[in-house]
C-alpha cells in the first residue's frame, strides 16, 4: 500500500475553503445570490462610483463578465448605473434594495462565521492573526 502524501497546508486550506464556500453558496441561494455576486455587490457598495474596469480587476473577472453581472443587478433594482450612456464611463452605486439584500446576506455570513468559529476555534484564531499581519502591510 502506498504511503499517504505528506501534509500540505496549501491543499488543506483549499479543501477547507471549498467546504465552506459550499456552505456559503447554500446560505446565499435563497436570496438569489452566489458568493461571486455577493462579492461584486460588496465591492460596489464599498466603493461608490466604481467603474466596470475596477470592479472587474478587484473581482478577478473580465470586464465583460462584470457588465453581465451588473446588468442583472440593475434589472433587479440592486445597483444603479448613474452614467449609463454609450461612450461614457459608468459609475456604479448600490440601491436601497441592494443594501437590504446585502444586510440579509451579512446575517447569513455571521451565522456561518459563528458555526465555523465553534467548530474550528484554533483555525479561526490563526486566520485572524494572519489577516491582521497582512492588513498591516497595506496600511
Amino acid at each position: 500500500m502506498p504511503e499517504p502524501p505528506p501534509f500540505s497546508p496549501t491543499v488543506m486550506l483549499l479543501t477547507v475553503g471549498r467546504v465552506w464556500e459550499a456552505e456559503l453558496t447554500t446560505a446565499l441561494k435563497p436570496l438569489g445570490l452566489t458568493p461571486r455576486k455577493y462579492g461584486l455587490l460588496g465591492h460596489i457598495r464599498g466603493t461608490p462610483g466604481i467603474s466596470f474596469s475596477e470592479l472587474a480587476r478587484r473581482s478577478r473577472i473580465t470586464v465583460q463578465s462584470a457588465h453581465t453581472a451588473v446588468s442583472g443587478f440593475v434589472d433587479a433594482g440592486l445597483v444603479d448605473d448613474r452614467t449609463a450612456h454609450a461612450g461614457t464611463a459608468s459609475t456604479l452605486g448600490i440601491t436601497a434594495a441592494g443594501e437590504d439584500l446585502l444586510a440579509q446576506a451579512a446575517e447569513r455570513v455571521t451565522r456561518l462565521d459563528a458555526e465555523f468559529t465553534a467548530r474550528h476555534p484554533e483555525l479561526t484564531a490563526a486566520l485572524a492573526a494572519h489577516f491582521e499581519s497582512v492588513s498591516r502591510t497595506f496600511s
